[in-house]
């Protein structure tokens, strides 16, 4: 079903339309049997996505998401069924301004009488881990989690996004070490296991499912997802058979994990936030105590595994 502009079709709102997890969802609900109009937020409608996605019959909007353009940002929301909504913690990395706006989005959202609001949170670290770590992309979310719940009214259902498999292209990819040799570097064992995710392909089918089987999803319901469940060993293990280079997995302890993102140029805040993520997930889990297995059921199509990720994607600029 191609995007429609009839106005009998409901109208979907959805923030960060450029992006990875943006894109996504308008991909997904491009590919449903059911109609929908689609009003997608961005901050330049000029750049090549935002015009591509006009193509397609999306209505872009140019909106800049900040608290300083709340009257703007409430407006942006007026008409729509439902509404998308997510924060980017490493545009700025400080947690009190992904909170504000995370709450304003809400708001605006809610004010403009969604029948739904799907909210792309994480679990808290500093909640699981009884306040042993803290990471503040994961904290914020959770805590604009909450300030929904507290609202009531308008329901949210939140979508949580597992690992990007992107994630090993970029900040997460491979280094080369001085035998030639690549490793993937993380903190814990080899066994340890990670929810991964193809974000672009993958990410909005949850987000369609909430949208469409809201029976299954009650407000303030939580939907976590994920393509599989694989151990870091694997991870790089795949990646070394697919692409006949030497990948390995490499534990780090604490201190030598800091100093790696240091060298990578991460500046201080994102550093901190790394090492609370990497260890606190490591103690409580990537999406805390919660029975994940549930959220993949019912499914418009089936998600990519990190080997089929792996098949599909070009490595030869990444394992240099």
């Amino acid at each position: 079903m191609t995007i429609t502009q009839d106005t009998s079709a409901p109208l979907v709102a959805v923030v960060g339309a450029t992006g990875i997890q943006g894109g996504s969802v308008i991909n997904a609900l491009a590919e449903s049997d059911r109609p929908y109009r689609i009003r997608g937020f961005t901050r330049d409608t000029n750049k090549e996505t935002a015009q591509r996605l006009t193509k397609q019959g999306v209505e872009m909007l140019s909106v800049n998401l900040t608290v300083e353009n709340k009257v703007q940002v409430f407006k942006a929301f007026q008409g729509a069924a439902f509404a998308f909504t997510m924060t980017n913690y490493w545009e700025h990395m400080s947690g009190p301004r992904e909170v504000a706006e995370g709450k304003m989005l809400i708001d605006a959202a809610s004010a403009a009488k969604v029948r739904l609001v799907i909210w792309s949170g994480l679990s808290s670290v500093v909640k699981n881990t009884n306040g042993k770590y803290t990471a503040p992309h994961f904290d914020g979310k959770e805590e604009v989690t909450e300030y929904a719940k507290s609202l009531g009214g308008v329901p949210v259902v939140d979508v949580q996004a597992g690992v990007y498999m992107q994630n090993f292209k970029s900040m997460m990819a491979p280094k080369k070490r001085s035998d030639g040799s690549f490793a993937i570097i993380g903190v814990g064992p080899a066994e340890t296991t990670y929810p991964l995710i193809d974000a672009e392909r993958d990410y909005g089918l949850f987000v369609r499912k909430a949208i469409e089987s809201p029976t299954s999803y009650p407000a303030f319901s939580a939907i976590y997802a994920y393509g599989e469940k694989i151990s870091k060993g694997q991870i790089a293990k795949v990646l070394s058979q697919a692409t006949g280079k030497e990948v390995r997995y490499v534990e780090l302890n604490e201190d030598q994990l800091v100093e790696h993102f240091r060298k990578e140029g991460t500046p201080e805040p994102g550093v901190q936030a790394i090492r609370g993520v990497y260890f606190g997930l490591l103690e409580a889990g990537y999406f805390g105590n919660n029975d994940i297995a549930p959220s993949r059921q019912g499914l418009p199509r089936a998600t990519r595994t990190w080997t089929e990720f792996v098949a599909a994607e070009e490595w030869d600029k990444v394992l240099v």
